[in-house]
């Protein structure tokens, strides 16, 4: 255990500064596979995340089976196809355009789960925001996003799924929740541009700060 803080100095800010912004949301993978201790290492940097309450409430589960897999995938589909039809039809065929998923070519898919009934942490800060049960699991997955990336993995987050599918599929407790569906695996390309902004479906914009 370190006695002393560390010293976070201008190249370390700069380091950091890259790692963000060449974080991406992969969804294009060589099929490679993670090595194990690499992986578990990964899922130890995301478990020290912070927590409401210190409540710890992801539960990741690593979806290896090729009938669950198959599920998943055609869970995707169905809501993809929801998705598109939703648009109009200049949007809908830009939107069938889209590479949406990685879950054909990524080596690692791990679903993260919050569990909603979690007694660790005596539902400390919970009260009167119970949704912060929730935001602590995003917040473990994005630093598995920002490690993975830090040691040339890509993470591609997959929304496009029907939760209570996922979650019979995957056979989880009932008090689970799904949070993130993660495709990882070593990039096929990487770029610092989002793809959705390289293809034209949305650009950046600069964050709305009020002053009260």
């Amino acid at each position: 255990m370190q006695s002393s803080p560390p010293i976070f100095d201008q190249q370390f800010h700069e380091s950091l500064t890259d790692l963000i912004r060449w974080r991406r949301d992969v969804r294009r993978f060589r099929r490679d596979p993670i090595q194990p201790e690499l992986l578990a290492d990964l899922l130890k940097l995301a478990s020290w995340s912070p927590s409401v309450g210190y409540s710890q409430p992801w539960r990741f589960v690593l979806v290896q089976d090729a009938g669950r897999r198959a599920a998943i995938r055609a869970n995707f589909l169905e809501c993809n196809q929801a998705a598109q039809n939703g648009y109009s039809s200049e949007k809908a065929q830009r939107y069938a355009q889209l590479k949406l998923a990685g879950l054909d070519e990524a080596p690692t898919h791990i679903a993260v789960f919050c569990d909603m009934e979690t007694e660790i942490g005596h539902g400390l800060g919970r009260k009167t925001m119970p949704e912060m049960l929730e935001y602590s699991v995003a917040i473990a997955c994005h630093t598995l996003w920002l490690a993975a990336r830090a040691r040339g993995l890509g993470l591609g987050w997959v929304s496009i799924l029907e939760p209570n599918g996922v979650k019979k599929i995957l056979e989880v407790p009932c008090p689970w929740k799904l949070i993130a569906y993660l495709c990882i695996g070593f990039p096929e390309e990487e770029h610092v541009d989002p793809e959705l902004a390289r293809h034209e479906w949305e650009e950046y914009h600069t964050p709305e700060v009020l002053i009260r």
